[in-house]
């Protein structure tokens, strides 16, 4: 690869041990993809896990003298503060989440603990160069701004946050942007939940390639688009996908494909969203409780299930995970006490993919996320899926 002179200087040690271990990452992965040099990144973000090897390799950059030079917005942990209120956090978990906030605050990472931060703190204008790991971020500003990443580890994406630079590979070129198939739908897409499950049903038709949607509505919410990523990126391995019309570098199906022929064709029916539900659900019956928010919800969506417990009580407990700027919001709006005096509850800067919820291991809950109910299922929570109200439905009555 060739380096500037800065470039050559992180690598040689002039910054510190910690700076240099992450530019000779950064060429590593440069040099396996064939990259020729490195170019600027404006934005990151890192999803941190709150495990050990990630912890490790923070500390590791923290111990060898790195700061950020992009400071990059993070992923949830768990709120301990909240946590300790309502159950017991094991000794080794407390320690490791007391020192993953040490260690990315000392390294200069905003501590926004969000898995949406294209929404509210992080968000790229139209082709924009970053580095941002996560699931649902990195589909969502590749595909719904036009922005530019990879589909970067936790770990490369800190390594170019701590260098300011990243390899010049893969979706950062336009010629490597192109729609592969066409998805047609002839799916009845009217709701968040079935953009849901087409984008989970889709890598199953499709493989890792990039789709381009036809047949979609030309308005959707950005939750809609939100889930659409994020489901894509957990049934599979997309971090880019264009719907004609809609999304910026598909403004037309021939730009889409920048001026070929489809290669493929697929269609998704109402049948292939029928059968990939029924394979994510879990059986009906009595449920222990409730648990949305994977991705962050929205403020949008949060006054959508205040507006449905509101005057109600619920069955079993309901929590909403989101950011700490959504929280605060809903308590402004009132969503927040109407959502308590339910007996919800918004758990902001938490994952379902964390062992705060340790209490809830063996239950069986409810939740509109395909994404949530395949991450828990390592941790024996099983999952009745279903949309948003439906959902809620089911948290009043306690069964379904």
């Amino acid at each position: 690869m060739k380096l500037t002179q800065e470039e050559q200087a992180m690598l040689d040690g002039k910054y510190g041990a910690g700076t240099a271990l992450a530019m000779k990452i950064q060429v590593a992965i440069g040099e396996a993809y064939h990259a020729d040099r490195m170019v600027p990144v404006s934005r990151t973000h890192v999803a941190l896990s709150n495990q050990e090897a990630d912890l490790w390799f923070v500390e590791k950059l923290v111990a060898g003298g790195a700061v950020c030079r992009v400071s990059p917005t993070v992923n949830p942990g768990f709120n301990l503060e909240y946590f300790q209120g309502i159950t017991t956090i094991a000794p080794e978990d407390e320690a490791i989440i007391k020192r993953t906030r040490e260690a990315y605050r000392k390294i200069g990472a905003t501590l926004t603990y969000n898995c949406t931060p294209y929404l509210e703190k992080n968000v790229p204008r139209f082709g924009e160069i970053t580095a941002y790991s996560e699931s649902s971020a990195t589909p969502f500003i590749n595909s719904v701004y036009g922005a530019r990443t990879n589909r970067e580890a936790a770990q490369s994406a800190l390594c170019a946050a701590v260098t300011g630079v990243a390899p010049l590979y893969g979706y950062l070129l336009e010629e490597n942007r192109k729609g592969q198939i066409l998805v047609e739908v002839e799916a009845d897409i009217k709701s968040d939940f079935d953009y849901q499950l087409l984008g989970y049903v889709t890598p199953k038709k499709t493989g890792f390639k990039i789709p381009v949607f036809s047949g979609l509505p030309l308005q959707p919410k950005p939750e809609s688009l939100m889930n659409l990523g994020a489901q894509l990126n957990t049934g599979g391995n997309v971090a880019l996908y264009h719907i004609v019309g809609v999304t910026p570098e598909a403004k037309t199906l021939e730009a889409a494909f920048q001026g070929d022929k489809p290669p493929e064709v697929v269609t998704i029916t109402n049948q292939d969203l029928k059968e990939m539900h029924d394979a994510l659900t879990d059986e009906g019956g009595k449920i222990d409780f409730a648990l949305f928010g994977c991705p962050h919800f929205t403020i949008n969506q949060v006054a959508t299930v205040a507006n449905l417990v509101k005057g109600k009580k619920l069955a079993v407990p309901l929590w909403i995970m989101t950011s700490s700027l959504t929280t605060e919001l809903a308590r402004r709006m009132g969503y927040l006490e109407i959502l308590q005096a339910a007996g919800g509850d918004l758990a902001q800067d938490t994952c379902m993919d964390q062992p705060c919820w340790h209490f809830l291991y063996g239950k069986k809950g409810v939740t509109d996320s395909p994404k949530c109910a395949y991450y828990t299922r390592r941790r024996d929570m099983s999952f009745v899926i279903r949309r948003l109200e439906e959902s809620v439905e089911i948290a009043l009555r306690g069964e379904c």
